[in-house]
């Protein structure tokens, strides 16, 4: 329960962090599709780093459980494969890092399906 506490509310610091950091340090710097996908890794950033709190949440409340376990680890590793990839690709303009951020979306899915599993069995 602690971890996912702890990499939820530094996921939703630096997710804050870095759209201040977007919005006022890289506008003007970023073509506006680059900021755009800045913006897109920040967003899907927070709503995962909301995602582990409410995972943090459920495994204070449920017995040791696997699945939910197994769903915040994905979305911590979702996180750092989507949104790391895009701020990287944002500021390096490096196309071939665009075929990482899938991998990312993929562990966001397998976490929310974990967690839906999760709902219908425990709760």
């Amino acid at each position: 329960m602690k971890i996912f506490l702890i990499l939820g509310a530094i996921n939703a610091f630096l997710a804050v962090a870095l759209g201040a950091f977007g919005a006022h340090g890289l506008e003007g710097k970023l073509e506006p599709k680059y900021l755009e996908t800045w913006k897109t890794g920040v967003t899907y950033q927070m709503f995962h780093a909301t995602g582990l709190l409410i995972i943090a949440v459920l495994l204070g409340k449920l017995p040791a459980n696997s699945l939910l376990s197994w769903s915040g680890w994905l979305m911590f590793i979702g996180i750092i494969l989507f949104s790391g990839s895009l701020y990287v690709l944002s500021v390096t303009k490096i196309s071939i890092l665009g075929a990482v951020t899938p991998l990312g979306g993929v562990a966001f899915l397998a976490a929310w399906i974990l967690l839906i599993i999760v709902a219908v069995k425990y709760l």
